[in-house]
């Protein structure tokens, strides 16, 4: 990924930190967040026979879970087009409306980037 993206280095940090999550792990998509005190959390899509999970919503549950009170952004690294709804509500939950969600392809090139509002 070059700096000619227009992203910030910590944004580009989290879009790499994610499409290295999905490429290693072999999953549909990786997503990395970023907390309130720069803090990041990855993780990849989850697919158990009892539990589902994108890669988005697994980067904020492990927000939570490590006492994260909000997010500065959050990036996707996945082939869908716009991040979901779901997604999206995983993320103004904890970071707010106006929290960042980046999304690239599996090339790591941001395509998108929408308010988590």
């Amino acid at each position: 990924m070059t700096d000619s993206t227009g992203l910030g280095a910590e944004d580009r940090k989290i879009v790499t930190l994610a499409r290295s999550a999905r490429a290693r792990n072999g999953v549909p998509e990786g997503a990395a967040v970023r907390d309130e005190t720069g803090r990041t959390y990855v993780a990849g899509t989850v697919e158990l026979e009892s539990l589902k999970l994108s890669a988005l919503r697994t980067a904020v549950a492990m927000a939570v879970a490590s006492g994260a009170t909000s997010l500065e952004a959050a990036a996707i690294v996945s082939d869908a087009q716009t991040p979901s709804d779901e997604d999206r509500a995983a993320v103004r939950d904890l970071g707010g409306p106006d929290t960042p969600v980046l999304l690239a392809g599996p090339d790591g090139v941001p395509r998108l980037t929408v308010t988590a509002g």
